[in-house]
Parts: C-alpha cells; sequence; structure tokens
C-alpha cells in the first residue's frame, strides 16, 4: 500500500523543492510511498538548473519509482534547444531566468543530458483513482485521447467544467491568487505560486481514497 505525495510547479525555486521533499520523506514516516511531480520545474524562479538536476538525482536514487511529468515550460525550453526559431518564445516565458542559472548564453548550449531527461518525461499518469497531468484535460475527450497541447497548456474550458472524468484530475499550470491548493468534486490544482511568493504544495494520497488527506507546503 503505497502513498501518492503530488507536487505541483516548482518554476526553479531549488531551496523549496529540497525543503519539501524533506517534509514529505519525514510525513510518511517510513511507509512505502512515490512522488508524482506535476511539471514546470523550470523558468522564472531563481535556480532551474538545480532542480532538474535535484529530479534527475532523484530519479536516481529512487530507482525509478516516482513520476515527472513534463510541464509547458519543459516543452518550451526543449524546443528552444533543439530550433532557435522557439527559442524568442522560450525567453519571453522565463527562460532568460532559466539561461541565466545555466550561466549561458543561448538554448543551443544546454546540457544534452538535462534536455534529453526533460525530452522524454511522460505527459499524464494515470493511477486508478487520479489521472495527473500538468495543465489539465479537454473535457470533450476521453482521457486516453487528450491532445498533447490541451495536457500542457490548457486552462477554459477544463477549469470551468463540472464533468465527471471518472478520475480526480490532479494538476498544476494555473497559479493560484490565494496561494491555497483548489479542490474540486472533479479536480486538484496544486500550483499555490511558488514562484510567485507562495508556497510550494504537496498533497498526500492514501492508496484507498480519491481524495487528498492532508498537504504539505514550504513557505
Amino acid at each position: 500500500m503505497i502513498l501518492t505525495y503530488a507536487i505541483g510547479d516548482v518554476h526553479g525555486c531549488m531551496d523549496k523543492l529540497a525543503e519539501l521533499v524533506r517534509r514529505c520523506d519525514n510525513d510518511a514516516a517510513g511507509r512505502s510511498m512515490r512522488y508524482v511531480f506535476l511539471g514546470d520545474y523550470v523558468d522564472r524562479g531563481p535556480d532551474s538548473r538545480s532542480a532538474v538536476q535535484f529530479l534527475m538525482d532523484l530519479q536516481r536514487s529512487r530507482a525509478d519509482r516516482d513520476i515527472f511529468l513534463k510541464g509547458n515550460h519543459e516543452d518550451l525550453m526543449v524546443a528552444a534547444a533543439d530550433s532557435d526559431f522557439f527559442e524568442e518564445r522560450w525567453l519571453a516565458n522565463g527562460g532568460i531566468q532559466t539561461l541565466e542559472s545555466y550561466g549561458l548564453n543561448s538554448a543551443d548550449q544546454l546540457p544534452e543530458d538535462h534536455v534529453n531527461w526533460l525530452r522524454r518525461l511522460p505527459l499524464s499518469f494515470d493511477d486508478g483513482r487520479r489521472f495527473f497531468v500538468h495543465a489539465g484535460v479537454h473535457p470533450d475527450r476521453p482521457l486516453d485521447r487528450q491532445d498533447e497541447d490541451d495536457l500542457l497548456w490548457i486552462r477554459k474550458p477544463f477549469l470551468s467544467s463540472e464533468k465527471d472524468y471518472g478520475r480526480l484530475i490532479v494538476h498544476g499550470h494555473t497559479p493560484l491568487g490565494n496561494e491555497q491548493p483548489d479542490l474540486r468534486a472533479n479536480r486538484l490544482n496544486l500550483d499555490t505560486g511558488a514562484v510567485f511568493g507562495g508556497p510550494l504544495t504537496a498533497a498526500v494520497f492514501e492508496p484507498d481514497e480519491t481524495g487528498p488527506k492532508r498537504f504539505v507546503a514550504v513557505e
């Protein structure tokens, strides 16, 4: 019986990330557990490079038991690394701070191992009770037929939909102005605005309950 800790948008907030993982490890108190990271590890914040390296190291140290989803900012970063055509768009969305954290001048200089790790991240994870994704899902499509662009970028009509998806949709992407998780009947938003001065938040899920049991947060 495994606990699941879902963590919202990091955006280069390395200190909050390291402390939240420490607190979640303590919260598990020796029980079997896994992390599900909801994407947007990079951009806007002060130390995207260290955040990516931390997550890569975490994946290796925990024998690949955790889930690391791709967010729209990882998608932007990989596209910029692959082609200078996309670099300006990435820089305008927080990529400047990411380049600074790497001490680089252009996206084509980004470390290949970091770019390839981000490139291979999955877009969603379904554990039978919850569907974990970065941005959300389109209400008009089954969960197994979602469009990649929606999984990474959607806001409307997802945020206003009251549709029962047969899973609790656990997502980030849309920062919450009140800096608190937003739990609805059909979805849970965990982007509590860490990069804007809010906390970085984890939701704790018991294996036999669909909704979150509690939250762990780092201001």
